[in-house]
């Protein structure tokens, strides 16, 4: 596995490679990871015979420029960001593995710009299935606190960043339930990504930019690929419930789900995850 620059978009997007050919699987992270977060499955799509990229996206870890308006985090600029590193790739075929933030990327992306080969979805709902269930469940408005203190100037990265990112080490800590999947160094990563300058105002601006530009403000076709979503059931920000009603966005679709992995499912349960990727993927 190599690291390499990919300009792409008027990026400079950092990215995890493994493999070749023509074949690609691109690989998206979500909040408040990084193209790391996916070292446990790059090697494995290599064997299956993808070249896999695992880029940081915009505004996270080593991507650069990183833009500090909230704008620059709207869902149109975030998907011209995948269109731009899919074409950078030369790839013929493409498959798209995505988890949290970069899920939702790839639920839009896959229904606004471009038909994929395959799709891979990691604990995120479809958003119009997640629009319609945080209007009637209390437990889920109560689980997505963070998404409205996140639209608050400034204090949620000064209480983030705060005693060397604590708020972003606990983040993993206290959500995985394997926590020997997130050891000191591994923290240490995240901790450090964050503590870049600018970083953590970028991360929470995905969050801001999907309140302000209403990503839910769009009709949702029935995605024609055939689509695998991989949810680890022990997730305290996303309930299971908001996988109920997806077949009707997604015309093929399979749901594995994992009893006792919490939402960091790829990191935490790697041997599960990749056993169902291996199954999965079709040539």
């Amino acid at each position: 596995m190599t690291t390499r620059t990919v300009e792409a978009n008027g990026f400079r997007f950092a990215v995890d490679e493994a493999g070749q050919g023509e074949k690609l699987a691109l690989c998206l992270h979500g909040f408040p990871e990084s193209r790391f977060s996916w070292r446990h499955q790059l090697p494995l799509l290599a064997e299956l015979g993808y070249r896999a990229w695992a880029p940081d996206l915009r505004g996270y870890g080593d991507t650069e420029p990183r833009p500090r308006d909230v704008a620059s985090y709207a869902i149109e600029r975030l998907m011209d960001d995948v269109a731009a590193l899919i074409d950078a790739s030369g790839a013929k075929e493409v498959t798209l593995l995505a988890h949290d933030w970069g899920a939702l990327i790839a639920w839009t992306f896959v229904t606004s710009r471009r038909p994929v080969k395959q799709l891979v979805i990691m604990n995120v709902p479809h958003p119009a299935v997640f629009a319609e269930v945080i209007k009637t469940s209390k437990a889920q408005r109560k689980r997505s606190w963070y998404v409205a203190f996140f639209q608050i100037p400034w204090l949620p990265e000064a209480m983030l960043k705060a005693r060397d990112a604590r708020g972003v080490r606990r983040a993993f800590s206290e959500m995985a339930v394997d926590k020997s999947r997130f050891p000191p160094e591994v923290l240490d990563h995240y901790a450090e990504n964050a503590l870049k300058p600018g970083a953590l105002t970028a991360m929470i601006n995905y969050y801001r930019a999907a309140l302000r530009f209403r990503l839910n403000d769009r009709p949702w076709p029935v995605i024609e690929s055939p689509t695998l979503i991989v949810w680890g059931e022990e997730d305290s920000a996303l309930g299971v419930e908001t996988l109920v009603g997806t077949d009707q966005y997604v015309k093929d679709l399979t749901v594995k789900r994992l009893p006792g992995v919490s939402h960091w499912v790829q990191q935490e349960a790697p041997e599960q995850v990749n056993e169902i990727l291996r199954g999965w993927l079709r040539p």
